[in-house]
């Protein structure tokens, strides 16, 4: 098991191959007492424990000593500990950020959009479960950063086999989408500020120099700028059609070939945007690329839907991502009056 010292900045690439390292420090250095003078802003508070929502309801809770507070989630809502997923609303700051300065000026040096930003705390002589978080990676078109805020020497994060202990001040990148354990065997708490941004080429800015040819290469899905969509467009856009089962089940690597469960999925206009309903009848809400393309609200271009309804042909084309690489399938549609 290889080791990463505590102020160690790593490199790229790993064991001599062009595989990226599991994770890199970033830029810039940060200021330790500023973070922690934020926290404290929020340490009489009970912190709720982690959660793992689906379809907006509670399906599972930590039962380690691992407890959270957002200052982004999904619609703002300070009781959320999950880092948010598609079927919810747009994340927005919560009402913690209000009392954090330093937290929100280091939020909006992050150059691109972000999702959840939760502060994390590993009680003392607590042990996480080994265990992957699916597609929070660039090839998945998402990244996971860490902000150290407080720590204690015995604190360790075991990342694709390697034993990190990162510093307050310091700012990390890893790749969680690898199998990972986190483990506290000392006295104090362990409180690290972990945020999910979505992949652009301006985040590259934050990486070392020698992961700019991974970024420019064909293993990293940048996101594309949202745009905004007029209600005629919105309108010409609703339609029905069936596609294989797990459209909307993210976490799975899925198929678009081959034979496979098929389900009945329909595109509507909420009144404030499109959303594709499921086939449990829950809004997925759609966010606009432009040319009729659509990604879920809460998640990368990884998934996107486009709408071809104004030919001899009614369809709706779903694809499928990883980095440069792409699946796409052709379904036919039924446009809804």
């Amino acid at each position: 098991m290889r080791r990463s010292g505590r102020h160690e900045r790593k490199t790229m690439i790993a064991n001599g191959s062009s595989t990226p390292a599991e994770a890199a420090r970033l830029l810039p250095d940060l200021d330790a007492d500023r973070l922690v003078a934020d926290l404290m802003t929020a340490r009489s508070h009970l912190w709720d424990q982690q959660r793992v929502y689906r379809d907006g309801v509670v399906v599972r809770q930590a039962e380690e000593d691992w407890r959270c507070l957002a200052v982004r989630s999904p619609g703002g809502d300070k009781t959320r500990t999950d880092p948010g997923g598609p079927g919810g609303e747009e994340f927005a700051d919560t009402e913690w950020l209000d009392h954090m300065p330093y937290v929100r000026e280091i939020l909006r040096s992050i150059p691109g959009p972000l999702f959840a930003a939760r502060f994390m705390d590993l009680g003392p002589d607590t042990v996480g479960y080994p265990h992957c978080d699916s597609k929070f990676a660039p090839d998945w078109g998402m990244a996971r950063l860490h902000i150290p805020v407080v720590t204690d020497e015995k604190a360790t994060l075991v990342l694709d086999g390697v034993t990190h202990q990162w510093q307050p001040g310091e700012f990390w990148f890893g790749d969680f989408s690898r199998m990972h354990q986190i483990q506290n065997l000392g006295t104090e708490h362990r409180v690290h500020l972990v945020v999910d941004v979505l992949v652009t080429p301006e985040l590259a800015q934050l990486f070392p120099a020698d992961w700019a040819d991974y970024f420019n290469g064909s293993d990293v899905l940048c996101n594309r700028p949202t745009v905004a969509e007029t209600d005629g467009e919105r309108e010409a856009a609703r339609c029905s059609f069936e596609a294989p089962a797990h459209l909307l089940e993210v976490e799975e690597l899925g198929s678009l070939t081959g034979p496979q469960p098929q389900a009945a999925f329909s595109i509507v206009d909420t009144g404030t945007g499109l959303a594709i309903r499921s086939p449990r009848d829950h809004l997925y809400p759609l966010v606009a690329l432009g040319g009729h393309e659509y990604r879920l609200v809460g998640w990368s271009e990884e998934r996107t839907v486009t709408t071809r309804l104004d030919g001899r042909q009614s369809e709706v084309e779903l694809t499928y991502r990883k980095g440069h690489r792409s699946t796409r399938l052709l379904v036919p549609a039924t446009p809804t009056p």
